[in-house]
């Protein structure tokens, strides 16, 4: 983390700042209205980093990869990095109060620990995930465990067999790291996509309850129990306030600080957010649009909430392209509500050109799908239940043998 930061401020990417700051609304405030890295001297008493992956600049500067070529880069990594065992680590107790973990906004249940990457295993099987995680008090945290994902199947197996989930809980790790944790890779996967990213092996340090963790600036253990507890409300991706639900309560037994600890935040809903929902899933988009024709760029939208909509570019070679590029990128992002399908000729980073192609080559009857009761997201404000949904797709490419009624006028 504190490498990275450093690289930021080589590359004038980030503001300092020194004045005390409040954990409480202020913070979370600053980060989102700002479009640049920020790092507070003191919040709360404590130096804190907020927006470290703001834009695709700074993703570029993280990953090490030319920002023209991240997605394409990202698709064809086959997470084969190498992790090497490092050691134990030795813990305090437990006090969450000694954190400046932030309240964001002013409906929110409480405060919010919004970095943390939850570490699990059971029975051999690891996964690496970051779940929203609310203060209960100095050693407890509520989690927002999404059903069906990883962490929630070992959870379930845990409890099954009458135990809790072992856990631990990095925050400020390198942003190749979290960029990793927030990825769907194949299984037990997670930390060795982030040693592929980062080039070199990754050492993982091995808690008291015999989880693995990578370098962190704070590292946290303990269990995540069967015990229930009401989580929310909680403002999410989406910008609007995600509903109570009883959610499992994790114990957190011991706490480890590294000298004049870095706390990391995300504010919820912002630039930081959008990118690390988002992103990821532009790779996993792409190499499924491979698979049905020839794909040049894909782009999760800040419109969209860096989440819910995609501008997928194509080199159309057959008549059916465009339809079979929304039914792939449906399938590799599930929380996925709108896709549009352009040519080579649209920059899918400009909005005016993408609703351009919206408007010059869609004709609705034939060029948009629609998808009833589907799964989508949980977070989606218009959502059907928890998360069923209608989806939309718009192919918005030129038939092909029509391209010159389409040419556009220039100068050369």
């Amino acid at each position: 983390m504190r490498n990275f930061i450093l690289q930021m401020k080589q590359a004038g990417l980030v503001e300092e700042i020194t004045e005390p700051v409040s954990s409480i609304y202020e913070a979370p405030k600053r980060a989102f209205k700002s479009s640049r890295m920020l790092l507070f001297k003191d919040v709360d008493g404590h130096p804190c980093v907020m927006n470290t992956i703001f834009d695709r600049d700074s993703l570029s500067i993280a990953l090490n990869i030319p920002k023209d070529r991240l997605v394409k880069t990202l698709a064809a990594c086959t997470y084969s990095g190498k992790t090497r065992d490092a050691g134990r680590l030795e813990f305090g107790p437990a006090d969450l109060t000694q954190l400046p973990i932030m309240k964001h906004f002013p409906e929110d249940a409480g405060r919010y620990l919004t970095s943390g990457i939850v570490f699990s295993a059971w029975n051999g099987i690891t996964n690496a995930s970051i779940h929203r995680l609310q203060v209960l008090d100095k050693t407890h945290l509520i989690g927002r465990i999404v059903e069906g994902r990883h962490t929630y199947k070992l959870m379930k197996q845990a409890f099954s067999e009458g135990k809790n989930l072992p856990i631990a809980i990095t925050i400020g790790t390198h942003p190749a790291v979290t960029f990793a944790a927030c990825t769907r890779v194949p299984e037990a996967k997670e930390m060795n996509y982030a040693a592929e990213i980062l080039g070199k092996d990754l050492d993982l340090f091995t808690c008291p309850n015999g989880i693995q963790v990578p370098d962190a600036e704070i590292i946290l253990y303990g269990y995540l129990t069967q015990e229930l507890h009401e989580e929310g409300p909680f403002v999410d991706i989406s910008g609007t306030y995600d509903p109570i639900r009883k959610q499992p309560v994790l114990e957190i037994l011991g706490m480890r600080t590294k000298p004049g600890f870095i706390y990391h935040g995300i504010v919820p809903a912002g630039a930081e957010h959008k990118m690390l929902m988002g992103a990821p899933y532009e790779p996993k988009i792409y190499q499924a649009v491979s698979g049905v024709t020839n794909v040049k760029d894909v782009f999760l939208t800040p419109g969209g909430s860096g989440y819910f909509h995609a501008v997928v570019q194509i080199k159309k070679m057959t008549e059916g392209d465009g339809k079979n590029a929304i039914m792939a990128a449906f399938a590799a992002h599930t929380s996925l509500k709108h896709v549009v399908i352009v040519d080579e000729d649209i920059n899918i980073y400009d909005p005016s050109d993408v609703e351009y192609a919206i408007a010059t080559r869609v004709r609705a009857d034939r060029d948009v799908m629609i998808i009833p009761g589907v799964r989508g997201s949980s977070l989606d404000p218009c959502r059907i239940g928890d998360g069923l949904n209608v989806k939309a797709g718009v192919d918005a490419t030129m038939p092909l043998g029509e391209e010159d009624d389409y040419i556009r006028a220039e100068w050369n």
